[in-house]
């Protein structure tokens, strides 16, 4: 069952995309919040998983994928995205879903999670917690404030090599990585899947940490799980020890050895993801 390419506007006129897998109607939707610089094509395998079972949306944000760019980049700031996730859910008829955010999309899930809690069923965090480690964040502004502009796509693989963390990538997996972060451009080079004028908006070394306690504090009682790369330079153990203490019924998923972010794609994270949303119907 291939997804459909959805393609509406924000409240502002900025034309937004997702990939919308069809699901029964009784089934609560999973919808899909990629990590910063990342896209809907990150949520392929998850889809592939649960696809027939339930509607799978997966969203573009604005400056990301095939969304439009912005040609103010304040345009990208959280609290528009945010505001671009609801307008997403009732373009598309998201009422009440199961969230999986990945990174920057678990922070916009906590957000939903306060601004709209009813519209929350479930929520999945994956390698984000309400603390940073704020020197965790200087190589992945490295990364999405470049663009090398490959020759072939080839040339992508070791760039990535050399810069992302311990994923638990196989050998026959990282050009499928490349093709996800990088697309030809009119020019016939491989250029980013995003703006990369969005490193500017994150923090700068030396830039307090932010703190999204509250938001995490305010998520509804629903069935909730985190996934953890214990090698992650973003998510310390004990944050992720004060986020168990302070949400005793949240799941756990620790995965040894790996960065941040977990891609889901190994058996563990996807046996956690069944049982979270086994709690779901």
């Amino acid at each position: 069952m291939a997804p459909r390419r959805r393609a509406f506007s924000a409240r502002d006129g900025l034309r937004l995309s997702a990939l919308d897998w069809d699901g029964p109607q009784g089934a609560t939707p999973l919808l899909c919040l990629s990590g910063i610089a990342r896209s809907s094509l990150d949520f392929l395998r998850v889809a592939e998983r649960y696809r027939g079972r339930r509607r799978i949306v997966a969203l573009d944000y604005a400056g990301h994928g095939e969304s439009a760019r912005a040609a103010d980049p304040r345009r990208y700031l959280p609290e528009r995205v945010a505001g671009d996730v609801l307008d997403a859910m009732a373009a598309l008829g998201l009422h009440r879903v199961a969230l999986l955010g990945t990174s920057f999309g678990g922070i916009l899930g906590m957000v939903l999670g306060t601004l709209r809690p009813g519209a929350l069923a479930g929520l999945a965090l994956n390698d984000i917690g309400p603390a940073l480690d704020s020197a965790g964040l200087d190589p992945i502004s490295d990364l999405i404030g470049r663009d090398p502009g490959f020759a072939r796509l080839e040339e992508a693989i070791p760039f990535l090599k050399a810069r992302l963390p311990p994923l638990g990538i196989p050998e026959d997996g990282w050009e499928d990585l490349a093709a996800r972060t990088y697309a030809p451009g009119a020019d016939g080079r491989w250029h980013p899947r995003w703006d990369i004028r969005i490193a500017g908006l994150l923090p700068k070394p030396g830039d307090p940490a932010p703190d999204f306690w509250p938001l995490f504090r305010a998520i509804p009682p629903v069935p909730s799980l985190l996934v953890w790369g214990e090698a992650s330079a973003l998510l310390g153990l004990a944050t992720v020890r004060a986020m168990r203490a302070a949400r005793p019924g949240m799941a756990l998923c620790a995965l040894p050895g790996i960065g941040h972010a977990p891609t889901l794609n190994d058996p563990p994270a996807l046996a956690a993801l069944d049982r979270w949303l086994a709690a779901m119907p």
